[in-house]
């Protein structure tokens, strides 16, 4: 934090790297930043890819970092944001949670992930704090009851990066856990979509109405996004194109509701019939045989692809007879034809795993 105040109080362009980084990325990213910039000064460069897609830089400024925050304190009516994180700060989840509090007074209070995980709180968060989480994250904390006291403790818990599951969602309805369900991308400067507490408690689903900031529409199914707060181009580029297409498949109901159906790019064909693997993944969690579970496209001579699905290793196997139960609900070219364990899991410090490096595991194997 300390850092990033002084390279911003230096001026000229400020790029954000994640120190997980390989020696490919992090040379893409020296490469990057030696590009000549457009002209005007003070860019803020916040990753976008990287660990399994070609690293780019989101190039966002001043104004659009406040309109981001803005749009949040409107939306959730909140003069002031506190907030823990146990995000990092390189990722724009955990950068616009900090920002939320700097530029409307309140307080962040940095904790360490590993330690929430172990059932160590931080002291002192002011009344009214915000948490952001991973479902992953939120799914692990649920699983010890000193975890769940401490997030009752949280005015708003914001869950993003990842499709969430009805089980999942469902057991913290039950806790009276104060979730908002969101949506937003690194090029939004984080949300501009959200359901609020009260929304989840009465159990509506999906990432709620668009911020104050920001308009939502369909285009063909696919979510397309025009907000104060869209980055100004990938560094070292410029973006003119008012709206941004997402290449999110989704729909909105009657009142504006978002909710996000998958990655367009992401649907497999397999005997010539589409699969979302988001659907699927969904149907496997909430067997509750899966840590994590995603669905992967490999190449079949019969089929074209083959539907199969990647978990990490667990101490004992997914009972069969739960995960097909799970599933009935789905057509059968849906099902997975195969199942890959893997160790170690792939993921990222924001919970994330990269489809294209999955695949490549489980062809392996």
């Amino acid at each position: 934090m300390a850092d990033f105040g002084a390279a911003v109080a230096a001026g000229g362009n400020v790029f954000l790297c994640d120190p997980a980084w390989k020696a490919s990325e992090r040379e893409l990213a020296r490469a990057l930043s030696e590009a000549a910039s457009p002209e005007g000064g003070g860019w803020l460069m916040v990753p976008s890819g990287g660990s399994g897609g070609r690293v780019k830089f989101a190039r966002h400024d001043g104004t659009t970092i406040q309109a981001a925050v803005d749009g949040f304190r409107r939306h959730f009516r909140m003069e002031r944001v506190h907030a823990v994180s146990v995000l990092p700060l390189h990722h724009v989840s955990g950068l616009m949670a900090w920002m939320r509090c700097a530029l409307t007074g309140g307080s962040l209070l940095p904790w360490s992930w590993k330690e929430a995980q172990a059932g160590r709180f931080p002291d002192g968060a002011p009344s009214g704090s915000c948490l952001s989480l991973v479902p992953t994250q939120l799914q692990r904390l649920l699983s010890r009851p000193e975890s769940v006291d401490w997030l009752r403790s949280f005015a708003v818990i914001f869950v993003g990066g990842g499709p969430s599951w009805e089980s999942l969602l469902g057991e913290a309805e039950r806790l009276g856990l104060p979730l908002s369900l969101g949506y937003g991308a690194t090029e939004t400067a984080a949300m501009v979509a959200a359901l609020t507490p009260e929304q989840f408690l009465k159990g509506e689903r999906g990432c709620g109405r668009a911020l104050p900031h920001a308009r939502i529409e369909l285009v063909d199914g696919l979510v397309r996004i025009r907000a104060e707060s869209l980055y100004l181009g990938y560094h070292p580029n410029t973006r003119n194109d008012p709206w941004w297409d997402t290449g999110d498949m989704g729909s909105l109901d009657a009142s504006g509701n978002l909710t996000i159906l998958g990655r367009s790019d992401d649907v497999l064909i397999t005997g010539g019939k589409k699969v979302s693997p988001a659907e699927v993944e969904s149907a496997l969690r909430a067997s509750g045989q899966f840590e994590d579970v995603v669905v992967v496209g490999l190449q079949d001579p019969e089929w074209g692809q083959m539907v199969v699905a990647c978990h990490p290793r667990g101490t004992s196997a997914p009972l069969r007879e739960r995960v097909e139960s799970s599933l009935e609900g789905l057509a059968p070219y849906k099902h997975p034809k195969r199942y890959v364990e893997l160790s170690p899991w792939p993921r990222n410090a924001q919970g994330k795993v990269s489809r294209s490096e999955l695949a490549r595991l489980a062809a392996a194997r």
